[in-house]
């Protein structure tokens, strides 16, 4: 269950942090001002993502925001930490760009560097009862009815296969573009 928690918590922060660093990029915010909005974009992104079993299983808005604070806070924190960090001692890699093997290197060197350095914390919280714990009873097995049934049921190896995949194609154009 950690390894499942700790996969979930870093879909949405992987998603967050390239979506902040690709926008950062396109409008030229510097290395910080990107930095920020892709930390800030983890967080909404991580807390959407867990919001939505609950609001599918019959929560409130917000009481599902209120619970995934309580519950991924943590583990979101340790994770933008531990990325940023290795992001920083890669040399070159906060400077790349998006069209250098280097940036997309570090990015999958930092991503599984912050799943490695979360996991542990997910399974103190789970032992205890508190982070993934707390939702997981909470996300409703019957199929949702009226509003609840356009709520995303976004399953988390589809969206960890489909973060691969981008950091993978990244990688592609990045190393087609150093051939050619």
């Amino acid at each position: 269950m950690a390894g499942s928690a700790t996969l979930h918590c870093l879909t949405g922060c992987a998603v967050g942090e390239i979506v902040g660093l690709l926008v950062g990029t396109a409008v030229g915010l510097g290395s910080a001002q990107t930095i920020a909005l892709s930390i800030a974009l983890a967080f909404v992104f991580g807390y959407t993502l867990s919001s939505f079993p609950l609001l599918r299983g019959g929560l409130s808005l917000g009481a599902a925001l209120r619970l995934v604070l309580a519950a991924d806070t943590v583990s979101i924190l340790t994770m933008e930490v531990v990325d940023n960090l290795v992001m920083a001692v890669i040399p070159g890699a906060m400077d790349a760009g998006l069209v250098n093997v280097v940036f997309w290197v570090g990015m999958a060197i930092s991503l599984a560097a912050a799943f490695f350095a979360a996991y542990p914390v997910n399974r103190y919280l789970l032992a205890r009862g508190k982070g993934h714990a707390l939702t997981h009873g909470l996300h409703g097995d019957a199929a949702p009815t009226g509003a609840r049934r356009f709520v995303p049921d976004l399953p988390t190896p589809a969206l960890a296969a489909a973060i691969a995949a981008f950091l993978l194609g990244g990688l592609v154009v990045a190393v087609a573009g150093t051939l050619s």
